[in-house]
């Protein structure tokens, strides 16, 4: 028995979406009505539906897994004999001449290949209502947008507008999915789905670790020295921010509540402030001298640990 993961062209771990989309795609290329007179077509087309039909739905998948599904087709083809062939019915079956390859799956399923035809409908199956495929669109987003939220408009190649929510604290590289604005299906089919994947652009200011946020404050001597009150940045604008006396470069100080908003919740990480001290371009000489004099009464090596 071939491997119906293989067979589909999809990975063992794949989602029951991709199996089903993989499946789809080859249905409406290898299927007979569509390829007249191509056996090779035909044979193609009966190895996608039994793989479907192994791994198609949970509990199929599961009874593969199992290796029970293996099992009951060997008992099947046992009790049928060697000269059973369930695709070439003839046109007096209940079935249709394609219905039984397609044993196992839902009505509503079959009836997005095949219209409203169900299982019921004798002869050959004429109309073919094939979902429509689905699309992929790139959307890039500034960085505060992705942290806080907004909304933009895209245009779709058909000429539709396309209203986005980009949702708080979504991550670039994921994807929204707006059911049925992708390409038409055939006959009554539905039409596929737009999915767009959100790009987010990188920030000067800001650095995200997870649903924390980081960013970089320069301070003066001074302040480092004697501790301050001063302004830093933050996703939702500016805030008073205090400084500890004796602080130095690279010490992180924590703004609770300003990080990125949780996509399952309302609370929002935190913020973490890195200190960086910035001596001036210009020193006069009589800070010169006090430095000069300080180090004589105070010496110490910041390279070597305490």
């Amino acid at each position: 028995m071939k491997n119906p993961y293989e067979t589909l062209g999809v990975a063992p771990k794949a989602t029951a979406d991709e199996i089903k989309n993989a499946y789809r795609k080859l249905a409406k290329k290898f299927h007979p009505d569509l390829n007249p007179g191509n056996k090779q077509a035909e044979l193609r087309f009966k190895e996608i539906n039994a793989a479907y039909e192994q791994v198609g739905t949970a509990d199929q998948r599961a009874k593969y897994e199992r290796g029970e599904a293996e099992a009951t087709e060997n008992r099947q083809q046992q009790s049928r004999g060697p000269y059973y062939n369930q695709t070439q019915q003839g046109p007096g079956g209940s079935g249709g001449r394609y219905s039984q390859s397609f044993s196992g799956m839902d009505d509503d399923f079959l009836s997005s290949i095949f219209g409203q035809m169900g299982r019921g409908g004798a002869g050959r199956r004429e109309s073919m209502d094939i979902p429509g495929e689905d699309e992929l669109f790139q959307m890039d987003v500034d960085f505060k947008d992705s942290i806080l939220g907004a909304e933009q408009e895209i245009g779709l190649p058909n000429g539709k507008k396309l209203r986005v929510k980009i949702p708080p604290g979504i991550e670039s590289g994921k994807k929204l999915r707006f059911s049925g604005q992708g390409l038409p299906g055939s006959g009554r089919a539905a039409a596929g789905d737009v999915y767009v994947q959100i790009n987010v652009r990188p920030s000067a200011e800001f650095k995200r670790n997870g649903n924390d946020l980081e960013t970089e404050l320069p301070i003066s001597l001074s302040e480092a020295v004697l501790g301050a009150e001063v302004k830093a940045p933050t996703i939702d604008g500016s805030v008073l921010l205090k400084i500890p006396p004796h602080v130095s470069s690279g010490q992180r100080l924590r703004i609770a509540g300003k990080g990125v908003p949780s996509l399952k919740s309302e609370k929002r990480g935190d913020q973490f402030v890195v200190l960086k001290i910035i001596t001036p371009k210009e020193i006069d000489p009589e800070f010169k001298e006090a430095v000069e004099s300080w180090s004589k009464r105070q010496p110490y090596n910041p390279r070597v640990s305490s």
